[in-house]
């Protein structure tokens, strides 16, 4: 397929449509179930409580360093889902392609989004291809939906936050923005920086099992700063945050320090924040050492009985600031 590209035909419902669902997307995410070529999936679902959510996908580039939009699209859709406490299971893929689009750029999407299905243990079960004219989008562009159960006895909810639960994230901050932006090659930043993009839902069962977790968030669009806004304002409680124990790397520091960024507003693909009963706190923070995706985590502050919405951050110094929600974004098109 070297050298083709991706035509109107594709889109039409005919015999190119066919061929590339044929030979390209059903042996890259087929199954049983897709390769039926149903207008719907039919599904079984284990004992527990269903939960349900979609996403879309627009990043530029389509490839990044540590991943690409198809690995984003099933990271980011499984993470919601574990977000709440969920075991994920299965996935939709509404394919959005731009006219002219390398069919080899497509065949690796389609690789990508296979591995990332799998080591999340979910299959792809259902799917739509539309294609649309040249200028007309930047690539690729995904929808995804994703059906998970919770099982009996999880309760996860950002409105469960609190006052003394301990607030615990699973590693460094900003990586996934900051590579995003690094390969747009807009500036010459020569650092090996991947995005932290990775499926979730294997930590949150490992803690899960190891004490009372009363809330997750995944820091995404809006980083950190938003989850701690979003988790305060919807627990209606305090959050007071030790800005020195989030952990960052020297090089996210340095990259948003040149560009004027905060980096606890810049995205990430693979972090979760979580609210932990205090006296569950060790045994769950040493659950997500013990874990590839937590080897970094830390305990990051507390949550309180102060105003609800108010997130305070206290520096090196000792001095203290609030935070506040992001009215925009400072780097767009990274997920």
């Amino acid at each position: 397929m070297a050298g083709d590209v991706v035509t109107m035909a594709h889109g039409g419902g005919g015999t190119r449509m066919q061929d590339l669902l044929r030979d390209m997307i059903f042996p890259a995410l087929g199954g049983q179930t897709l390769d039926a070529a149903e207008d719907a999936a039919i599904l079984e679902l284990p004992p527990g409580t269903l939960a349900f959510t979609t996403d879309s996908f627009v990043v530029k580039p389509l490839f990044f360093s540590g991943g690409d939009i198809g690995k984003l699209a099933v990271c980011g859709t499984v993470n919601d889902l574990a977000m709440v406490g969920a075991r994920p299971l299965y996935l939709t893929l509404g394919l959005i392609l731009e006219e002219g689009l390398p069919l080899d750029d497509l065949e690796r999407v389609l690789a990508s989004v296979a591995g990332a299905a799998r080591d999340a243990s979910v299959k792809v079960v259902a799917g739509d291809t539309k294609v649309v004219e040249r200028g007309k989008a930047d690539g690729v562009y995904i929808n995804t939906a994703g059906v998970g159960v919770i099982p009996a006895g999880v309760e996860v909810s950002i409105t469960r936050v609190t006052p003394g639960d301990a607030l615990l994230i699973n590693g460094y901050i900003g990586d996934h923005g900051i590579a995003v932006l690094k390969d747009r090659g807009d500036f010459a930043f020569d650092v090996a920086l991947d995005s932290d993009c990775a499926p979730l839902a294997g930590l949150v069962s490992d803690m899960l099992g190891a004490g009372r977790v009363h809330a997750l968030r995944d820091p995404t669009r809006g980083g950190l700063a938003a989850a701690l806004k979003e988790m305060s304002s919807c627990s209606a409680v305090s959050l007071e945050v030790d800005e020195p124990a989030v952990p960052l790397r020297e090089e996210v520091r340095a990259i948003c320090e040149v560009l004027g960024l905060d980096p606890l507003y810049v995205a990430n693909e693979g972090k979760l924040l979580a609210a932990v009963a205090p006296e569950d706190a060790a045994a769950v923070l040493e659950a997500m050492k013990a874990h590839l995706l937590g080897r970094n985590a830390a305990v990051i502050g507390a949550a309180g009985a102060g105003k609800p919405g108010r997130v305070s951050l206290t520096g090196e110094m000792g001095s203290s600031r609030l935070l506040r929600m992001p009215s925009g974004e400072q780097l767009p098109r990274i997920c």
